[in-house]
């Protein structure tokens, strides 16, 4: 069974194409022009496991706003569409990671109901070289209400601002991928409604 999801978006400010292959090896290829943004989506497929094609054109000469937010719909779009009918996944996951000083710690729900409760340090950074710090929680608002998922990401503690945004990437991917994996014992869906 191939867990494939491709989707393609067209905007006047974004042209974004991404693949996701549930079942990869972590081979990533990236390139959105927003160096630390695809530093991340590096980090979510490496952790992950998932092999993740992500090629953004966007209109960077404003900001990155858009070409980061169109990017993050894609991928959880594509992210849902390689999840099928989501018979015999794990459904439920969580995963810590720490970074030095920091910490995340994600727990995820592949639901089919978007929902999403974020927290960090408040006296973090507002910049890492030119990414806005609080693109992090919009990136996950996104992906959230495309793969249309629970997701719930706490960072406790840390102090540099790189360190704290990117143990939330490493720890959403291993969750993502500990929840998406086909669990043997589970022949159907993993819910008692008989739909997720």
């Amino acid at each position: 069974m191939s867990r494939v999801g491709r989707v393609e978006r067209t905007t006047k400010e974004t042209s974004v194409a991404v693949e996701i292959d549930l079942d990869g090896t972590g081979r990533v290829d990236v390139s959105t022009g927003v160096g630390f943004y695809d530093h991340m989506l590096d980090q979510l497929g490496r952790h992950g496991l998932f092999d993740l094609t992500v090629k953004t054109e966007g209109d960077l000469h404003i900001d990155s706003h858009h070409t980061i937010e169109d990017s993050s719909l894609a991928l959880g779009a594509a992210f849902r569409r390689a999840l099928g009918d989501k018979r015999g996944i794990v459904r439920f996951a969580n995963a810590s990671v720490p970074l030095d000083e920091s910490l995340a710690q994600v727990t995820v729900d592949l639901s089919g109901r978007p929902y999403l409760v974020h927290s960090e340090p408040e006296n973090m950074a507002p910049m890492i070289g030119s990414y806005d710090t609080t693109m992090t929680r919009h990136i996950l608002e996104s992906f959230v209400a495309q793969a249309q998922i629970a997701l719930h990401v706490h960072v406790p503690y840390g102090r540099n601002a790189h360190h704290i945004v990117e143990c939330q990437f490493k720890a959403l991917a291993r969750a993502l991928r500990y929840a998406s994996e086909i669990d043997p014992r589970q022949t159907g869906i993993p819910s008692t409604k008989g739909a997720l």
